[in-house]
This record gives C-alpha cells, sequence and structure tokens, in this order.
C-alpha cells in the first residue's frame, strides 16, 4: 500500500507540473499580448493628436470615396464649402456628460446636408443642441443660409451596440450617426460615407461644436499587470502544493 502511494505521488507532481505550465504560459501569453495592445494604443492615440492638429484640408475627392476606409481618414482635420439643406436636418440622441461648451447632458446631435458646389452631399455634424433646443424654430441664429465653409474632424458611421435603439426615420428618431440610412431617409444622392465633426459653435450658440469625443479607454497595462499577477499567484499556488505534498508522510 505505501509503495503504491510513495509511487503515485511523482505521478501527481509530474501532471501538476505540466498542467502548471500550461496555464502559466497562456497566462504570461495574455499579458504580453495587452502590453503589445498598449504599445498599439499609445501610436493610435498619437496619430490622432497628429490629425486633429494637423491644419484642414479639403477631402478626397468623390472618385476616391468608395476607396477610403475608417483607419485611414477617422480625425483628420478637413475643410470643406457649400449650402446646408436645413430642410433635411435630423437629429440623433446622445448624452453628453463632459462638454467642452456651456451646454451638456441629454439632448442631440445636429445632422445637416452640407451640398457642395459640384453637387455632392457631405453629412456635417453641425454640433450639440440640448433637450429643449431640439426644434430648429427654438435656434434660428443657427440656421446659416448661404454659402459656408466648414472645418472639422472626419468621422465614419457610428457604430451600434445590442443597447441601442432601433432608428425610426419616420418619427425622426434617431439614436446613430448612420450615413447610409440618413441618407436613404432623406433621398439624398452623391453622399460621402463620412461625416464631419464641425469645429465651432454656430452664430447664436446652437448647435454648440467642437464637441468631438476625444477620450479613449486605455487599460491594457492594467489587464497585463493582471494577468501577470495571476500568473504569479499560480506558481505561489504550485510551490506550496510541493511543500505541503514532501511533508507529508508516505503512508
Amino acid at each position: 500500500m505505501t509503495t503504491a502511494v510513495v509511487s503515485s505521488r511523482p505521478r501527481s507532481l509530474v501532471a501538476l507540473t505540466i498542467s502548471m505550465l500550461v496555464m502559466g504560459a497562456f497566462l504570461v501569453g495574455l499579458g504580453i499580448w495587452q502590453l503589445e495592445r498598449l504599445q498599439w494604443k499609445f501610436g493610435l492615440l498619437k496619430e490622432i493628436a497628429d490629425r486633429t492638429t494637423a491644419a484642414p484640408v479639403a477631402p478626397p475627392p468623390e472618385a476616391d470615396w468608395p476607396r477610403l476606409t475608417r483607419d485611414g481618414l477617422e480625425y483628420r482635420h478637413w475643410q470643406v464649402s457649400g449650402t446646408f439643406d436645413h430642410a433635411k436636418e435630423i437629429r440623433s440622441f446622445t448624452n453628453l456628460p463632459d462638454a467642452k461648451g456651456q451646454f451638456r447632458g441629454v439632448g442631440y446631435w445636429v445632422l445637416t446636408p452640407l451640398i457642395r458646389p459640384d453637387g455632392s452631399t457631405i453629412l456635417v455634424n453641425r454640433g450639440f443642441v440640448p433637450e429643449n433646443a431640439k426644434d430648429p424654430a427654438s435656434r434660428q441664429a443657427g440656421q446659416i443660409a448661404g454659402p459656408v465653409t466648414i472645418t472639422g474632424l472626419a468621422r465614419w458611421t457610428e457604430d451600434r451596440n445590442l443597447f441601442t435603439p432601433a432608428d425610426d426615420p419616420a418619427t425622426g428618431n434617431w439614436f446613430t450617426r448612420d450615413i447610409a440610412g440618413i441618407a436613404k431617409a432623406e433621398g439624398l444622392t452623391r453622399v460621402a460615407p463620412f461625416f464631419i465633426d464641425a469645429d465651432a459653435s454656430a452664430p447664436g450658440g446652437l448647435p454648440e461644436g467642437g464637441e468631438t469625443i476625444l477620450t479613449f479607454p486605455n487599460n491594457h497595462l492594467q489587464y497585463a499587470l493582471t494577468w501577470f499577477g495571476l500568473a504569479l499567484g499560480l506558481v505561489g499556488v504550485y510551490i506550496a502544493f510541493v511543500l505541503r505534498l514532501r511533508r507529508k508522510p508516505a503512508g
């Protein structure tokens, strides 16, 4: 009986060691991956900072629009000219708790088609309006007529998640800045696959421009330390188990 118990210990220790090595390698691998993601995030944040602070330039010509990608254009500083079609303005519900201007809280992004001299259209997110300024009639000073020049940051169609309510164009209830959906609902043609977040507020203060959210979660270092900590804890458990096994009398 004693011989069986003694001989079973090496087998148990070998199995435990193999399991520990596999799990430890997996945890360390996750930690290294998070450090790689951290370096990627630093590079991304620097690129966004460079784009947003660069002098504004004209967006790509219409012929290049089909080849544009989100990573290639988002947050570039662009300047466009045209005339707003205020009759086709849409409001997309949002909550803006940390505003740069005076208005914040529950309200709407105001997106208006900008018709360019060549007939193409670029949607412009002219900025934020609070709940009580949803009706354009309440902010007539901001309904700019005639040719205008807008500078702002290029943006891509807003992503939808499982908790985003469905847009309802028939009632004017929008919850995403969905370029294709807006173009279809408003009968717009030759529409750019991007929209522009306007830099500055309109006359009269509304819509409140320059409210592009440029804060991004960066928890990769925390995640890496968590995975490395778990790997270290696993080593501690393994050592404690081995010491206990050695102290345990045979038989």
